[in-house]
């Protein structure tokens, strides 16, 4: 075969280059893009670039709030087509975080459809519209008064804002978070209106200080609101712009059911999540390291907001597993404050103090552009108007000049030089309708020469003092203030967290078996005393709602007690769930509805007093019907509920107390007749007995009290009459108050003697109570009421009280 000829040579040139520095070279390069082009925000509108150029399209797509949402992929694909070099990911996930309202304090995007979730992602772009914010606006005004310098985009087709005017310090307000090259940022959001007060006082003081400022802006404010822990690191991060916060969840711990306590969680530490929660509490009790959860539920909805319940098992002390939670779990998390951003295209670490100054500068420079631009165009026709009115005053030498003219340019240089006028002036004459040249034009036009004569002097005043272009920046920071600002969310406390403790077995979350007094209130609410050594009960200094007593028990903290209830039934259950109240002031008005706490829910069914099962002494009960019975608590069947007296039908329990043989038993009855005798009369029954008669009623009278005294117990009678015409509620009636000792005992199933006399009007006694002096007296709400002194005869009347007495109890003490 032939020889194929050689093929020409080659042009070819070949640089030698040194790796090492090419790849430094390149490196700085990319470092350079990914910092100023993508990752760190300015600090000037706290905006990274990518977030910056989907407010200023979307303002030129006229997106206002008050107009209709587009499709957000509408929004993505303008924004990559004309300004963001880069794919349509980044840019949508940049929209989506400036529509959460968790995420920033004040957003941006005002989002329609799913947008996410703090445990979910977004919808896609193609499924859910946008349109801006209110407070966008605020960042995005005034840009056509050449406010900012623009910069082309990244084909030089089209002309962007390289920072926008922002009207609010929006990288303190929303914060920032991103990572560059070698470097990131991680900026807490803060209140607007804390932040605008702060700006407002360093505009007025320029040398204010670190610490002057935190008076304004105390701490950051998150979207989720929480608990912040200690201000240490707070004070780190304002003054030299890194420090470490600590932010726990809001946190209470309520009934969830019939015996059951649990902790509700309605607020979360800044982007925690409830399934992010959820899940590590269930990782750390099948660990073993959490100990006393039975059950973790989300109840988190669109109405009531974030609410995930922490069931707590029956024995567990609240307070210790919540401890536990706040260190196993993201219930207390933490927040690394790194304020990095770009002044004048270099990023710096900055303190409260310098970001301040560098928005202030800003809107400053804002300011003077937008008033140097108004100032001009406001000259510019300020010289119209007055060429205006020249022509006018001569308008008909001024027709005459431009119909003698051979064309429009001759007539342009005619006008200028018979009347003196400019070129601009000597157009807009030529360009002027008929329609202007009446009277009513004339005044318009002195009219408006004058407000630009004004309008002129005080633009060239403004911009002549600094003292006025800062008062000015002032007011419209408190204008945006006033539109968009929102009441603090989180928490500030001072004191730092306590260290957690070393975890330890269940025992220790368990609350100990130690001795308590139970107390119930006639209003039903009951509370755990609990007793150290040598502790005793003590009455309150002063008397609140629901103090008065109905019953109390010795007992402990762990133990089975019984409620008797007026249905005639025992219903069993442990008081380790129940509010505790120091013993030094008891507050019945913290306690728990004991029929709640029960899970009673039959209407009308009240709780009458508690029973021990390990006493041998009887409990005596008294029904509407005259009936009497005691049974002995030890002998009663180990049952969580059971019937202790077969009532009549249309019969319940109105009373019950622990009746030794030597005390006596009392019934008081509608018809105010009282009947004292022995408690030994009544021999003990079993569960299922009826009882026997106690008192013989009257026609139409019912046993409104029955109860047991003590003997050497001072004792009382507290009565209070009034109508069954009267509706109940509207008239308080009449009271007294008598010592028990004045009424004479008689044989059961009699009919006892008077225990007060009616008036003309009255007819049936409302309350009745028999018990230990002195009485203490509450109205249905549970407030106290006073009663007349004590020493009143048997028989008496009463005297007029000046409120609705709903019931009668004891004192504490």
């Amino acid at each position: 075969m032939p020889k194929t000829p050689p093929s020409e040579p080659v042009d070819e040139r070949i640089q030698d280059i040194d790796l090492s520095h090419e790849m430094q070279g390149s490196f700085l390069e990319y470092a350079y893009s990914v910092i100023y082009s993508r990752a760190l925000p300015d600090a000037r509108d706290g905006l990274k670039p990518v977030q910056r150029r989907i407010l200023f399209q979307m303002a030129e797509m006229g997106l206002r709030p008050d107009r209709g949402h587009v499709k957000s992929a509408r929004v993505v694909g303008e924004v990559m087509g004309k300004l963001h070099p880069h794919g349509d990911s980044a840019i949508y996930d940049a929209l989506v975080r400036l529509a959460q309202e968790w995420a920033l304090r004040v957003p941006l995007v005002d989002g329609h459809g799913n947008f996410g979730s703090l445990d979910d992602g977004p919808a896609a772009a193609r499924y859910t519209e946008a349109r801006l914010a209110a407070a966008a606006l605020s960042l995005t005004e005034n840009l056509d008064e050449d406010v900012v310098d623009f910069i082309p985009n990244y084909d030089g087709q089209f002309q962007q804002p390289a920072v926008l005017p922002a009207a609010f310090p929006n990288l303190l307000v929303n914060g920032a978070s991103g990572i560059a090259v070698g470097m990131a940022t991680n900026m807490a959001p803060h209140n607007l209106i804390e932040v605008v007060a702060a700006a407002v006082h360093l505009l007025e003081h320029p040398d204010a200080t670190t610490e002057e400022l935190m008076e304004y802006v105390p701490g950051p404010d998150f979207p989720s609101g929480g608990i912040l822990m200690g201000l240490d690191g707070v004070k780190d991060a304002y003054t030299t712009g890194r420090g470490a916060l600590k932010v726990r969840g809001k946190t209470s711990i309520e009934p969830l059911g019939p015996r059951r306590t649990g902790i509700i969680v309605s607020e979360l530490p800044y982007m925690v999540g409830p399934e992010r929660l959820i899940e590590k509490i269930r990782d750390a009790v099948q660990a073993k390291k959490l100990q006393g959860i039975s059950d973790v539920t989300d109840l988190t909805d669109r109405n009531h907001g974030l609410r995930v319940a922490i069931g707590v098992k029956t024995g567990f002390d609240p307070n210790a597993v919540l401890e536990q939670l706040y260190r196993l779990t993201p219930l207390e998390d933490s927040f690394s404050i790194n304020n990095v951003a770009l002044v004048d295209g270099q990023p710096r670490t900055l303190g409260l103090k310098e970001m301040l100054s560098v928005y202030v500068g800003h809107r400053i420079e804002v300011i003077t552009r937008r008033s140097r631009y108004r100032l001009a165009r406001r000259e510019e026709r300020l010289h119209l108007v007055e060429g205006l009115l020249i022509a006018i005053l001569d308008i008909d030498e001024v027709i005459q000049v431009i119909r003698s003219s051979d064309d429009s340019e001759q007539a342009r240089t005619r006008l200028r030089s018979v009347f003196d006028l400019s070129e601009p002036q000597a157009e807009y004459i030529l360009e002027l309708r008929l329609r202007r040249l009446t009277k009513f034009s004339r005044i318009e036009l002195e009219t408006e020469r004058d407000a630009l004569l004004a309008e002129i002097a005080d633009l060239r005043e403004l911009l002549g003092s600094p003292a006025l272009l800062r008062a000015a920046v002032a007011r419209e920071l408190d204008a945006v203030a006033d539109a968009y600002g929102t009441p603090r969310r989180t928490l500030l406390l001072n004191a730092a967290p306590p260290k957690p403790r070393a975890a330890k077995g269940a025992a220790d979350l368990q609350i100990a078996d130690a001795p308590t007094t139970l107390v119930l209130s006639t209003t039903g609410r009951a509370v755990r005393v609990d007793l150290g050594d040598g502790q005793e009960l003590t009455a309150p200094t002063r008397r609140s709602k629901h103090d008065a007593i109905l019953a109390t028990v010795e007992t402990t903290v762990r133990a089975e007690l019984g409620a008797l209830t007026s249905s005639g039934r025992v219903v069993r259950f442990s008081p380790v769930d129940l509010p505790s109240v120091p013993a030094s002031s008891v507050q019945l008005a913290a306690g728990a509805p004991l029929r709640d706490y029960l899970g009673i829910t039959t209407k009308g069914e009240r709780i009458l007093g508690f029973v021990r099962f390990d006493s041998d002494t009887p409990i005596a009960l008294g029904t509407a019907q005259g009936v009497v019975k005691r049974i002995v608590p030890s002998t009663l069947p180990v049952r969580p509920e059971l019937e202790v007296i077969g009532l009549k039908p249309g019969d319940t329990v109105v009373g019950a107390a622990e009746s030794p043989d030597d005390a006596e038993l009392v019934f008081l009855t509608s018809d105010a007749q009282l009947l004292r005798f022995a408690a030994a009369s009544v021999r003990p029954q079993g569960a299922a007995a009826g009882g026997m008669a106690g008192i013989k009623l009257g026609a139409g009278a019912t046993v409104l009290f029955f109860g047991a005294v003590a003997p050497g117990v001072d004792a009382v009678v507290a009565t209070v009459s009034g109508a069954e015409s009267i509706l109940p509620g509207t008239d308080p009636g009449r009271a007294k108050v008598s010592s028990f000792a004045e009424y004479p005992a008689k044989g059961r199933a009699t009919g006892g003697v008077r225990a007060h006399a009616f008036l003309k009007g009255e007819d049936r006694l409302t309350v009745a109570w028999v018990g230990p002096n002195p009485p203490l007296a509450v109205d249905p709400t549970g407030a106290v009421r006073k009663l007349p002194e004590s020493g009143a005869r048997r028989d008496a009347s009463g005297q007029p009280i000046d409120g609705v007495i709903g019931s009668i109890g004891r004192t504490i003490v």
